[in-house]
């Protein structure tokens, strides 16, 4: 019984890790250009400055304002789910992996609030329906080339949390956490502990840059025209290098709001994550000239 609770965590991870290959490999054969760009239209990417992100984030409470209790009902979905996979981490003898899993939560962000890109595109063109407008995602020509790229973040997530529990390996060997007051007693109280922190702060810091330089304007810009999985990447990429200071400064703040949604339980998340949704869409439009 004993080995199975040290291996459970690997083997879940690599499992997990398996499975997404396997998925990312079938949509990718399934859907006809998928990868490839199909728009001819150049794409221009404009400078922008932190005024800007002042500005996109203001459009992104209107849009939140305009849809109310609409879009803080669907995405109460999104901290419900976070609080079960916590459930099933904890319930599992997982409990190294809980805070990288909530942690990782920002590297998948962007693919769980396509909807509310899409509320803010259907608003934009004054045609809205309330919370119904996010499920118009599922008649978009763009949904192949969406879920493969969602598959890419969920791969980068399956790989953080594999990175964790080795951090975690090193750190404090194979036996796994009897209990949540005690793990958390000893990684602030020992030196392991601690290096622990600051070796899994570095490393996860770089999954959330890789995960936020490739998709910092991908899905929105996949939802409004008529491009591949690799043009909308690099057409990210593309942003962050013309505006590096200006990025950086958009994903502090998208770290802050989302550390700040989930300190109560993840439920803070209801109102973080359709702000900042609405607000992504507005600075796709801001940094891409039309």
């Amino acid at each position: 019984m004993a080995i199975h609770q040290i291996r459970n965590p690997i083997e879940w991870g690599w499992d997990q890790l398996k499975r997404t290959g396997h998925a990312m490999d079938a949509a990718a054969h399934t859907v006809e250009g998928t990868w490839e760009a199909r728009d001819a239209a150049p794409l221009v990417v404009r400078r922008i400055g932190a005024a800007d992100l002042r500005e996109v984030l203001r459009k992104g409470f209107e849009d939140f304002g305009a849809y109310r209790t609409d879009v803080i009902f669907l995405c109460l979905f999104y901290p419900i789910a976070g609080i079960v996979l916590s459930r099933f981490i904890v319930g599992n003898g997982m409990l190294q992996l809980l805070f990288p899993l909530v942690s990782g939560f920002a590297i998948i962000a962007p693919f769980f609030a396509v909807g509310l890109y899409e509320m803010s595109r259907r608003r934009e063109r004054g045609v809205t329906n309330g919370w119904a407008d996010a499920f118009g995602v599922a008649s978009s020509p763009a949904l192949g080339q969406i879920v493969v790229m969602g598959l890419l973040l969920a791969a980068l997530l399956a790989l953080w949390l594999f990175a964790a529990h080795f951090i975690y390996l090193l750190s404090f060997g194979p036996e796994p956490p009897e209990s949540l007051n005690g793990f958390a007693k000893e990684v602030l109280t020992t030196s392991a502990g601690w290096t622990m922190i600051v070796v899994g702060i570095g490393v996860g810091f770089l999954f959330a840059l890789v995960a936020a330089v490739i998709s910092v304007v991908s899905f929105p810009l996949l939802l409004d025209r008529h491009v591949g999985v690799m043009t909308a990447i690099k057409t990210s990429v593309s942003v962050v290098r013309a505006n590096p200071g200006t990025m950086a400064l958009w994903g502090i703040m998208i770290v802050i709001g989302l550390v700040l949604g989930a300190i109560p339980l993840l439920l803070g998340l209801a109102i973080v994550l359709p702000v900042l949704g609405h607000a992504t869409w507005h600075l796709y439009r801001k940094v891409l000239l039309r």
